[in-house]
Protein backbone atom coordinates (compact mmCIF):
# COMPACT_ATOMS: atom_id res chain seq x y z
CA UNK A 1 0.00 0.00 0.00
CA UNK A 2 2.90 2.43 -0.32
CA UNK A 3 2.49 5.83 -1.32
CA UNK A 4 -1.33 5.29 -1.51
CA UNK A 5 -3.36 7.73 0.09
CA UNK A 6 -7.09 7.51 1.84
CA UNK A 7 -9.99 9.07 -0.28
CA UNK A 8 -13.12 9.92 -0.04
CA UNK A 9 -14.59 6.77 -2.21
CA UNK A 10 -12.83 4.67 0.97
CA UNK A 11 -15.78 5.76 2.93
CA UNK A 12 -18.61 5.65 0.55
CA UNK A 13 -20.00 2.22 1.09
CA UNK A 14 -19.09 1.20 -2.07
CA UNK A 15 -16.33 -0.94 -3.85
CA UNK A 16 -13.48 1.45 -2.93
CA UNK A 17 -14.53 0.43 1.04
CA UNK A 18 -15.20 -3.16 0.41
CA UNK A 19 -11.67 -3.23 -0.61
CA UNK A 20 -10.59 -1.32 2.26
CA UNK A 21 -12.11 -3.66 4.36
CA UNK A 22 -10.84 -6.89 2.91
CA UNK A 23 -7.38 -6.14 1.98
CA UNK A 24 -6.63 -4.49 5.00
CA UNK A 25 -9.42 -4.70 7.97
CA UNK A 26 -9.95 -8.13 7.47
CA UNK A 27 -6.08 -9.01 6.50
CA UNK A 28 -5.34 -8.38 10.22
CA UNK A 29 -8.16 -8.11 12.12
CA UNK A 30 -10.02 -11.53 10.80
CA UNK A 31 -12.21 -13.79 13.14
CA UNK A 32 -15.43 -15.94 12.74
CA UNK A 33 -17.57 -13.00 14.16
CA UNK A 34 -15.96 -10.04 12.40
CA UNK A 35 -15.78 -12.18 8.88
CA UNK A 36 -19.72 -12.50 8.72
CA UNK A 37 -19.55 -8.53 7.74
CA UNK A 38 -23.24 -7.97 8.93
CA UNK A 39 -24.58 -4.48 10.46
CA UNK A 40 -24.17 -5.94 14.25
CA UNK A 41 -22.49 -8.81 15.89
CA UNK A 42 -24.42 -12.26 17.17
CA UNK A 43 -22.21 -12.47 20.40
CA UNK A 44 -22.16 -15.97 22.31
CA UNK A 45 -24.03 -15.97 25.62
CA UNK A 46 -21.47 -15.86 28.98
CA UNK A 47 -22.16 -15.86 32.36
CA UNK A 48 -22.41 -12.71 34.34
CA UNK A 49 -23.57 -9.35 34.54
CA UNK A 50 -22.49 -7.17 31.03
CA UNK A 51 -20.19 -4.48 31.49
CA UNK A 52 -20.18 -1.89 28.31
CA UNK A 53 -18.07 1.16 27.53
CA UNK A 54 -17.05 3.23 24.75
CA UNK A 55 -13.90 6.21 24.06
CA UNK A 56 -12.87 7.97 21.71
CA UNK A 57 -9.15 8.60 21.01
CA UNK A 58 -7.59 11.77 19.27
CA UNK A 59 -4.21 11.76 20.50
CA UNK A 60 -1.47 13.98 19.01
CA UNK A 61 1.35 12.52 17.46
CA UNK A 62 -0.59 9.39 16.83
CA UNK A 63 2.72 7.50 16.83
CA UNK A 64 4.99 8.37 20.06
CA UNK A 65 7.85 5.90 22.10
CA UNK A 66 5.74 3.20 23.47
CA UNK A 67 3.22 3.27 21.10
CA UNK A 68 0.07 4.86 18.96
CA UNK A 69 -3.49 5.70 18.37
CA UNK A 70 -4.47 2.37 17.80
CA UNK A 71 -2.54 0.38 20.62
CA UNK A 72 -4.09 3.03 23.10
CA UNK A 73 -7.37 2.56 21.96
CA UNK A 74 -7.29 -1.28 23.07
CA UNK A 75 -5.80 -0.81 25.82
CA UNK A 76 -8.18 2.06 27.15
CA UNK A 77 -10.80 0.63 26.63
CA UNK A 78 -10.24 -3.33 27.97
CA UNK A 79 -8.84 -1.45 31.07
CA UNK A 80 -12.20 0.81 31.26
CA UNK A 81 -13.69 -2.82 31.60
CA UNK A 82 -11.11 -4.28 34.04
CA UNK A 83 -11.94 -0.72 36.47
CA UNK A 84 -15.18 -2.50 37.23
CA UNK A 85 -13.88 -5.67 37.64
CA UNK A 86 -15.14 -6.73 34.36
CA UNK A 87 -13.69 -9.56 32.55
CA UNK A 88 -13.33 -8.14 28.77
CA UNK A 89 -15.12 -9.81 25.89
CA UNK A 90 -14.78 -8.47 22.44
CA UNK A 91 -14.18 -4.73 21.10
CA UNK A 92 -16.00 -2.06 18.23
CA UNK A 93 -13.43 -0.15 16.17
CA UNK A 94 -14.73 2.84 14.32
CA UNK A 95 -12.29 4.67 12.64
CA UNK A 96 -12.47 8.60 11.13
CA UNK A 97 -9.62 9.33 8.56
CA UNK A 98 -9.13 12.17 6.81
CA UNK A 99 -9.20 12.22 3.08
CA UNK A 100 -5.17 11.82 2.14
CA UNK A 101 -3.89 10.10 5.40
CA UNK A 102 -1.48 7.77 4.27
CA UNK A 103 -2.03 4.18 4.02
CA UNK A 104 1.07 3.05 4.63
CA UNK A 105 0.13 4.81 8.41
CA UNK A 106 -3.26 3.27 8.45
CA UNK A 107 -1.88 -0.47 8.20
CA UNK A 108 0.62 0.67 10.69
CA UNK A 109 -2.09 1.24 13.13
CA UNK A 110 -4.37 -1.50 12.19
CA UNK A 111 -1.20 -3.97 12.44
CA UNK A 112 -0.89 -2.64 15.99
CA UNK A 113 -4.39 -2.58 16.78
CA UNK A 114 -4.43 -6.51 15.35
CA UNK A 115 -1.24 -7.07 17.60
CA UNK A 116 -2.58 -5.47 20.63
CA UNK A 117 -6.31 -7.65 20.30
CA UNK A 118 -4.10 -10.94 20.27
CA UNK A 119 -1.74 -10.22 23.20
CA UNK A 120 -4.88 -9.32 25.23
CA UNK A 121 -7.06 -11.98 23.79
CA UNK A 122 -9.95 -9.50 22.85
CA UNK A 123 -10.86 -9.44 19.39
CA UNK A 124 -12.88 -6.79 17.36
CA UNK A 125 -15.94 -8.11 16.11
CA UNK A 126 -17.33 -5.35 14.23
CA UNK A 127 -16.68 -1.85 13.05
CA UNK A 128 -17.14 1.22 10.61
CA UNK A 129 -15.14 3.50 8.80
CA UNK A 130 -15.91 7.20 7.77
CA UNK A 131 -13.71 9.57 5.75
CA UNK A 132 -14.12 13.15 5.71
CA UNK A 133 -12.85 16.01 3.72
CA UNK A 134 -9.35 17.23 3.74
CA UNK A 135 -9.23 20.01 6.54
CA UNK A 136 -12.16 18.41 8.17
CA UNK A 137 -10.70 16.04 10.92
CA UNK A 138 -7.01 15.40 11.83
CA UNK A 139 -5.21 12.25 10.24
CA UNK A 140 -7.33 10.07 12.46
CA UNK A 141 -9.86 9.72 15.32
CA UNK A 142 -10.68 6.63 16.83
CA UNK A 143 -14.07 5.02 18.62
CA UNK A 144 -13.35 1.82 20.31
CA UNK A 145 -16.37 0.08 22.40
CA UNK A 146 -16.18 -2.61 24.72
CA UNK A 147 -18.38 -5.61 26.45
CA UNK A 148 -17.11 -7.58 29.43
CA UNK A 149 -18.60 -9.68 31.72
CA UNK A 150 -18.59 -9.54 36.05
CA UNK A 151 -18.90 -11.89 38.00
CA UNK A 152 -21.78 -11.93 40.40
CA UNK A 153 -20.24 -11.46 43.55
CA UNK A 154 -17.67 -8.26 42.66
CA UNK A 155 -18.48 -4.97 43.35
CA UNK A 156 -16.30 -2.76 42.33
CA UNK A 157 -16.78 1.07 42.41
CA UNK A 158 -15.33 4.07 43.91
CA UNK A 159 -18.30 4.59 46.42
CA UNK A 160 -16.95 1.35 47.85
CA UNK A 161 -13.73 2.75 49.37
CA UNK A 162 -13.50 2.83 53.11
CA UNK A 163 -11.83 4.52 56.32
CA UNK A 164 -8.72 2.70 56.79
CA UNK A 165 -8.13 1.71 52.89
CA UNK A 166 -4.96 1.96 51.24
CA UNK A 167 -4.32 3.25 48.06
CA UNK A 168 -1.71 1.57 45.85
CA UNK A 169 -0.83 2.52 42.52
CA UNK A 170 0.37 0.00 40.23
CA UNK A 171 3.37 1.48 38.64
CA UNK A 172 5.32 4.67 37.97
CA UNK A 173 3.45 7.99 37.64
CA UNK A 174 2.96 10.73 34.44
CA UNK A 175 4.76 8.67 31.93
CA UNK A 176 2.45 8.45 29.37
CA UNK A 177 1.59 12.23 29.91
CA UNK A 178 5.33 13.56 29.80
CA UNK A 179 5.58 11.35 26.67
CA UNK A 180 2.76 12.92 24.59
CA UNK A 181 3.94 16.50 25.65
CA UNK A 182 7.77 16.33 24.99
CA UNK A 183 7.50 14.58 21.50
CA UNK A 184 4.49 17.32 20.72
CA UNK A 185 6.73 19.65 21.76
CA UNK A 186 10.10 18.40 19.75
CA UNK A 187 11.78 18.23 23.07
CA UNK A 188 14.49 15.62 23.44
CA UNK A 189 15.54 14.62 26.94
CA UNK A 190 17.92 12.36 28.02
CA UNK A 191 16.54 8.72 29.53
CA UNK A 192 13.76 6.33 28.44
CA UNK A 193 10.91 8.13 28.09
CA UNK A 194 7.85 6.51 26.59
CA UNK A 195 4.05 6.20 26.96
CA UNK A 196 3.08 3.05 29.36
CA UNK A 197 -0.17 2.17 27.41
CA UNK A 198 -0.81 -1.31 28.54
CA UNK A 199 -3.82 -3.95 29.44
CA UNK A 200 -4.36 -4.10 32.89
CA UNK A 201 -7.21 -6.97 32.71
CA UNK A 202 -4.82 -10.01 33.81
CA UNK A 203 -3.57 -7.88 36.77
CA UNK A 204 -6.69 -6.84 37.94
CA UNK A 205 -8.09 -10.71 37.43
CA UNK A 206 -5.29 -11.55 39.74
CA UNK A 207 -5.95 -9.14 42.59
CA UNK A 208 -9.53 -10.20 42.63
CA UNK A 209 -9.06 -14.22 42.38
CA UNK A 210 -6.69 -13.49 45.30
CA UNK A 211 -8.49 -11.20 47.29
CA UNK A 212 -11.89 -11.61 46.99
CA UNK A 213 -13.98 -9.01 48.69
CA UNK A 214 -11.07 -6.76 50.00
CA UNK A 215 -10.47 -4.83 46.79
CA UNK A 216 -13.00 -1.52 46.91
CA UNK A 217 -12.31 0.61 43.96
CA UNK A 218 -10.02 0.50 40.92
CA UNK A 219 -9.87 3.27 38.59
CA UNK A 220 -7.46 3.95 35.54
CA UNK A 221 -5.76 7.56 36.52
CA UNK A 222 -5.74 9.00 32.66
CA UNK A 223 -6.92 12.18 31.60
CA UNK A 224 -6.13 14.55 34.77
CA UNK A 225 -3.90 12.05 36.26
CA UNK A 226 -3.56 10.86 39.42
CA UNK A 227 -4.66 13.65 41.34
CA UNK A 228 -7.94 14.64 39.70
CA UNK A 229 -9.04 10.59 39.97
CA UNK A 230 -8.02 10.51 43.75
CA UNK A 231 -10.43 13.47 44.24
CA UNK A 232 -13.14 11.71 42.45
CA UNK A 233 -13.09 8.62 44.56
CA UNK A 234 -12.72 11.29 48.17
CA UNK A 235 -15.77 12.46 46.51
CA UNK A 236 -18.01 9.40 45.81
CA UNK A 237 -16.74 8.33 49.25
CA UNK A 238 -17.43 11.01 51.52
CA UNK A 239 -14.02 10.25 52.83
CA UNK A 240 -10.30 11.86 53.02
CA UNK A 241 -7.38 10.81 51.27
CA UNK A 242 -3.97 11.22 52.74
CA UNK A 243 -1.29 10.47 50.20
CA UNK A 244 2.86 10.33 50.89
CA UNK A 245 4.94 12.32 48.93
CA UNK A 246 8.50 9.91 49.44
CA UNK A 247 5.73 7.11 48.51
CA UNK A 248 5.23 8.17 44.93
CA UNK A 249 6.82 5.87 42.28
CA UNK A 250 7.93 8.89 39.90
CA UNK A 251 10.47 8.04 36.91
CA UNK A 252 13.80 10.56 37.54
CA UNK A 253 13.02 11.23 33.69
CA UNK A 254 9.91 12.34 34.09
CA UNK A 255 10.16 14.58 37.45
CA UNK A 256 13.39 16.22 35.74
CA UNK A 257 11.09 16.53 32.45
CA UNK A 258 7.98 18.05 34.96
CA UNK A 259 10.94 20.26 36.64
CA UNK A 260 11.77 21.34 33.47
CA UNK A 261 8.21 22.34 32.13
CA UNK A 262 6.94 23.45 35.20
CA UNK A 263 4.34 20.31 35.05
CA UNK A 264 3.39 18.58 38.28
CA UNK A 265 3.75 14.38 37.86
CA UNK A 266 0.09 14.12 39.89
CA UNK A 267 -1.83 15.76 37.02
CA UNK A 268 -0.27 13.54 34.22
CA UNK A 269 -1.96 10.92 32.39
CA UNK A 270 -1.32 7.10 32.41
CA UNK A 271 -2.92 4.53 30.30
CA UNK A 272 -1.46 1.71 31.94
CA UNK A 273 -1.31 2.07 35.41
CA UNK A 274 -4.45 1.25 37.86
CA UNK A 275 -5.38 2.61 41.41
CA UNK A 276 -6.56 -0.06 43.52
CA UNK A 277 -8.39 1.14 46.50
CA UNK A 278 -7.77 -2.05 49.20
CA UNK A 279 -8.81 -3.21 52.56
CA UNK A 280 -5.82 -1.46 55.11
CA UNK A 281 -5.38 -4.82 56.56
CA UNK A 282 -4.44 -6.37 53.40
CA UNK A 283 -2.38 -3.21 51.70
CA UNK A 284 0.91 -5.69 52.42
CA UNK A 285 -0.73 -8.78 50.46
CA UNK A 286 -2.30 -6.70 47.64
CA UNK A 287 0.75 -5.11 46.76
CA UNK A 288 3.02 -8.39 46.88
CA UNK A 289 -0.06 -10.01 44.46
CA UNK A 290 0.21 -6.51 41.92
CA UNK A 291 4.19 -6.96 41.96
CA UNK A 292 4.13 -10.49 40.51
CA UNK A 293 2.78 -9.14 37.70
CA UNK A 294 4.78 -7.91 34.68
CA UNK A 295 2.42 -4.85 34.60
CA UNK A 296 2.90 -4.16 38.29
CA UNK A 297 6.75 -4.71 39.21
CA UNK A 298 6.94 -1.10 40.22
CA UNK A 299 3.96 -0.69 42.59
CA UNK A 300 3.50 1.01 45.48
CA UNK A 301 1.37 2.26 48.32
CA UNK A 302 1.12 5.91 48.46
CA UNK A 303 -1.58 6.72 51.11
CA UNK A 304 -4.83 5.82 52.92
CA UNK A 305 -8.40 6.74 53.10
CA UNK A 306 -9.38 8.71 56.33
CA UNK A 307 -12.14 10.40 57.85
CA UNK A 308 -11.26 13.77 57.36
CA UNK A 309 -12.98 16.33 55.34
CA UNK A 310 -14.98 14.73 52.99
CA UNK A 311 -13.90 15.26 49.77
CA UNK A 312 -10.11 16.38 50.22
CA UNK A 313 -6.54 15.30 48.91
CA UNK A 314 -4.06 15.97 50.61
CA UNK A 315 -0.03 15.37 50.46
CA UNK A 316 2.14 14.51 53.01
CA UNK A 317 5.65 16.49 52.79
CA UNK A 318 9.25 14.97 53.64
CA UNK A 319 9.44 18.34 56.03
CA UNK A 320 6.33 17.31 57.85
CA UNK A 321 4.14 19.55 55.96
CA UNK A 322 1.06 19.38 53.69
CA UNK A 323 -0.83 20.33 50.92
CA UNK A 324 -4.29 20.18 49.65
CA UNK A 325 -4.34 18.28 46.43
CA UNK A 326 -7.02 19.56 43.94
CA UNK A 327 -8.79 18.23 41.06
CA UNK A 328 -7.06 19.60 37.65
CA UNK A 329 -8.48 22.59 36.00
CA UNK A 330 -8.09 23.54 32.82
CA UNK A 331 -6.39 22.15 30.25
CA UNK A 332 -2.75 21.67 30.44
CA UNK A 333 -2.19 18.67 28.62
CA UNK A 334 -4.38 18.82 25.22
CA UNK A 335 -5.24 14.82 23.27
CA UNK A 336 -3.05 13.01 25.59
CA UNK A 337 -5.76 10.12 24.84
Amino acid sequence: MSGKKILLDHGSGGLASQQLISDLFLKYLDNRTLHSLEDSAILDNKPGRLAFTTDSYVVDPIFFPGGDIGKLAVHGTINDLAMRGAVPYCLSLGLILEEGFAMDDLERIIISISEACREAGVPVVTGDTKVVPKGKGDKIFINTSGIGFVAEHIDISSKNAKEGDAVIVSGTIGDHGITIMTRRAGIALQGDLHSDTMPLHTLVAKLLQELPGDIHTLRDPTRGGVATTLNEIAESSGLSIELCDEALPIRPQVRAACELLGLEPLYLANEGKCLAIVSGDQAQKALAVIQATPEGREAAIIGKLTAGKAGRVVINTPIGGARVVTPLHGLPLPRIC
